[in-house]
C-alpha cells in the first residue's frame, strides 16, 4: 500500500516540475519571443536563458541583441557576452559596433578589445570611437596655430633679423593603435609650431623662406613630430607667409640707446670726478697760500731776532728795504700794478 502512494507522490512531483518548467518557458517565450525570433532568423542565435540572464543583470536586451545582429550580419566575429560586459563597464555598445563595421568596410584593422578601450577612453570628452575611425578614413585638417588661442600666425626671426609670419595647415589621420594614451591635437600643433620656428631661425635670410616655403614643411616632416601621438601626420602645408618687422634692427637700436645711456653715465662720473679734483686743487692752493702767508709772517720775527742777536745792522736793514722798494717800483712801472705792501712800508719808513 505504501509503494503506490510513493509512486503517486513522485508522479505529482514530476508533473509539478514539468508544469513549472513549462510555465517558465512560456513566460520567457512571452517576454523575449520577438527578440528571440529576430535573432534566430538573422543568424545570430541567442538562447532564452541567456536573454533572461541579461534582463536580470540590468542589460537592455533589445539594444544588445540588435547590435549583435548588426555585427554578425556584417561578418564581425564576437559573441553577445562581450557586448554585455562592455555595456556593464559603462561603454556605448552601439558606437563600438558601428565603429567596428566602419573599420571593416574601410579595411582598417581594429579588434573588439581595442574599440572598447577607445570607447571607454573617450567617454565624456565629446569624442567617440566612431569619430576616431572616421578620422582614420577621412583625414582631418588642423590649423597651426589654433585660432582659438587668439593667434593667427607663427612668428619667427631669420638670421638677418627680419621676422617671418607663417600660417600652416596640418593634415592628420587617427592612429588607432596609439589612440589610447597617445598625445592629442594640442601636442601636434605645438610640435609643428616649434619646427616652423626652428626652420625659420636657421634660415640665413627671410628671402630664403619666401622663395622656398616648402622648405619649412619638408624640414618639419622629417622630424617625426607625430611620434607617441594619437595621430599620423600626412602633410604640412604652408597656407600663408608674410614678412614682419625688422626685429634685428630694433634690437640693435635698443642696444645702441642702452650703450649711449651707459656712455653718458660714465661721462657724468668722469665729469663729477674732474669737478671733485678741481675743488681739491683749489683747496690745496688755498692751503699753500695760507702756508706762504704764515711763512711771510715769520720774516719780521726772524729780522727782530737778527737785530737782537747782532747779526743784522740798521744799515743792512735799510739797504734791504731800498732794494725791495726799488724792485716793487720797477714791477709797478713794468706791469702797471700797484706797489707791494712791503714797498709802502719802506716809503713810509
Amino acid at each position: 500500500m505504501n509503494v503506490p502512494m510513493f509512486a503517486l507522490s513522485l508522479q505529482w512531483i514530476l508533473v509539478t516540475l514539468v508544469l513549472v518548467v513549462g510555465l517558465v518557458f512560456l513566460i520567457l517565450l512571452f517576454n523575449f519571443f520577438t527578440i528571440f525570433i529576430r535573432a534566430w532568423v538573422s543568424g545570430a542565435y541567442v538562447g532564452l536563458i541567456e536573454l533572461a540572464a541579461m534582463r536580470l543583470r540590468g542589460v537592455p536586451v533589445g539594444l544588445v541583441v540588435d547590435n549583435y545582429i548588426n555585427a554578425r550580419k556584417s561578418g564581425l566575429e564576437m559573441n553577445v557576452d562581450q557586448l554585455n560586459v562592455h555595456f556593464l563597464a559603462g561603454g556605448d555598445v552601439s558606437m563600438v559596433v558601428r565603429a567596428l563595421i566602419a573599420a571593416q568596410k574601410a579595411g582598417i584593422h581594429l579588434n573588439f578589445d581595442r574599440a572598447c578601450a577607445i570607447d571607454l577612453a573617450t567617454k565624456g570628452t565629446g569624442k567617440t570611437v566612431l569619430d576616431a575611425v572616421k578620422t582614420s578614413v577621412n583625414p582631418r585638417v588642423i590649423d597651426c596655430p589654433n585660432p582659438a588661442s587668439g593667434k593667427t600666425t607663427i612668428d619667427a626671426v631669420a638670421k638677418d633679423g627680419i621676422a617671418v609670419k607663417v600660417r600652416a595647415r596640418v593634415t592628420v589621420r587617427t592612429n588607432l593603435d596609439r589612440f589610447v594614451g597617445g598625445a592629442t591635437e594640442e601636442t601636434i600643433v605645438a610640435r609643428v609650431g616649434e619646427g616652423i620656428v626652428s626652420t625659420i631661425g636657421s634660415a640665413g635670410s627671410y628671402k630664403d623662406v619666401l622663395e622656398n616655403p616648402d622648405r619649412i614643411s619638408k624640414t618639419v616632416l622629417d622630424k617625426a613630430l607625430d611620434s607617441n601621438t594619437a595621430f599620423e601626420i600626412l602633410s604640412i602645408d604652408i597656407a600663408d607667409v608674410d614678412v614682419g618687422e625688422n626685429v634685428g634692427a630694433k634690437l640693435q637700436a635698443e642696444q645702441a640707446e642702452a650703450n649711449k645711456l651707459i656712455a653718458q653715465a660714465q661721462a657724468e662720473v668722469r665729469r663729477a670726478l674732474a669737478v671733485a679734483q678741481e675743488q681739491e686743487m683749489v683747496a690745496r692752493v688755498q692751503e699753500m697760500r695760507a702756508r706762504v702767508v704764515e711763512a711771510e709772517a715769520q720774516v719780521p720775527l726772524a729780522m727782530a731776532e737778527a737785530f737782537r742777536s747782532g747779526n743784522l745792522g740798521i744799515m743792512d736793514y735799510y739797504r734791504m728795504k731800498n732794494i725791495q722798494a726799488d724792485t716793487d717800483m720797477r714791477d709797478s712801472i713794468a706791469g702797471g700794478g700797484k706797489p707791494s705792501a712791503a714797498g709802502d712800508k719802506t716809503k713810509s719808513t
